[in-house]
């Protein structure tokens, strides 16, 4: 009797870890398209680890609203968010190498130079790691084998921009790009100049040196008083534009893309009349989210189109309502 209670005892106690072994398995197969080759790994361990990449400034007020989204997406859906930014093209791509080396369940890339990311990129791909884009890049993001880009069309939200500026009375414009070999920012400003209908010129400037900025846009605005609109890509750069219009005697009116404090500031005092919202938070959280989706239920969103987070408008109307979420660093 004992010897026959043990062999009970024995069957009782494997077959659950037989069955256990055999879920397992079956967890990491992959269906038939090939799609969602490491949600198997992700739900066998129980964690999921995103890397964001970011072409962004360190320090820069725009992409750490970004980073901010994505790190409360973490947070609120148990997801490890590692956030790493540069804007140099090739340490981008050395940096997206970098999270494929380590085997990441999923990445988010900015991709303001795309040739120089598509290598990495694809590889991640062909690694079984889905990737979504973020910001710029959203021509190349399919190509590329992302699920989805998360962003605003940068060519709609300049002619948004040009068509505000042309019902204040703007003919002629001028566009300052802050970041050369930016595919989005010379969207923008062609955007902005069928909007607008008149002619328009474009300023190169540095966003690191904003002081040679301000001087370059009000060199530029005294050389040519037909200049009546000025529209700047980064709310650091049209928080100088402010003064280089003051200091040109200039009556030119000012819009800018994106916000910070000095931007709502000048919104509300009248020395502004918009700034373009692309509600950069959305694009740090929301990849957080499709790619929690993606690795444990197989779901994609956007039906193969680009998911807009914009454009919206920060006028005088609202300015201050979004100036505490500003200020909250979620806007």
């Amino acid at each position: 009797m004992a010897r026959t209670k043990g062999r009970w005892l024995a069957l009782a106690i494997g077959l659950p870890l037989i069955a256990a072994t055999v879920l397992a398995g079956c967890s990491n197969k992959t269906d038939k398209s090939g799609s969602n080759k490491n949600s198997g790994n992700t739900a066998k361990h129980g964690k999921i680890t995103i890397a964001v990449i970011t072409h962004g400034a360190r320090g820069d007020a725009f992409w750490d609203v970004v980073k901010n989204g994505a790190e409360a997406a973490g947070k609120d859906l148990g997801v490890t968010v590692n956030y790493q930014s540069d804007g140099d093209p090739g340490n981008q791509a050395r940096l997206i190498d970098q999270a494929v080396n380590k085997k990441v369940s999923g990445l988010v890339v900015s991709m303001a130079n795309p040739d120089a990311l598509e290598t990495s990129i694809k590889a991640a791909v062909s690694a079984g790691i889905p990737v979504i884009t973020i910001n710029s890049g959203e021509d190349k993001s399919k190509a590329f084998g992302a699920l989805a880009h998360v962003g605003q069309n940068e060519s709609i939200a300049g002619q948004g921009a040009g068509t505000k500026l042309k019902d204040s009375g703007v003919h002629k414009l001028l566009c300052v790009i802050h970041e050369a070999n930016n595919i989005g920012l010379q969207q923008r400003c062609q955007g902005a100049q069928q909007g607008v209908g008149g002619s328009e010129e474009t300023l190169q400037v540095d966003i690191n040196n904003p002081a040679d900025a301000q001087n370059r846009i009000k060199g530029k605005l005294t050389a040519d008083s037909s200049i009546d609109g000025v529209l700047t890509l980064n709310p650091a750069i049209g928080a100088v534009a402010v003064t280089a219009i003051s200091d040109a005697h200039s009556q030119a009116k000012l819009a800018t893309f994106d916000l910070n404090g000095d931007v709502v500031n000048a919104i509300k005092g009248g020395k502004m009349l918009f700034a373009v919202d692309q509600q950069q938070y959305e694009q740090g959280y929301l990849p957080i989210v499709m790619l929690k989706l993606y690795l444990e239920n197989n779901n994609t969103v956007g039906g193969g189109q680009p998911v807009l987070t914009g454009p919206g408008f920060v006028t005088k109307e609202n300015a201050s309502t979004v100036e505490k979420l500003t200020k909250a660093g979620t806007r």
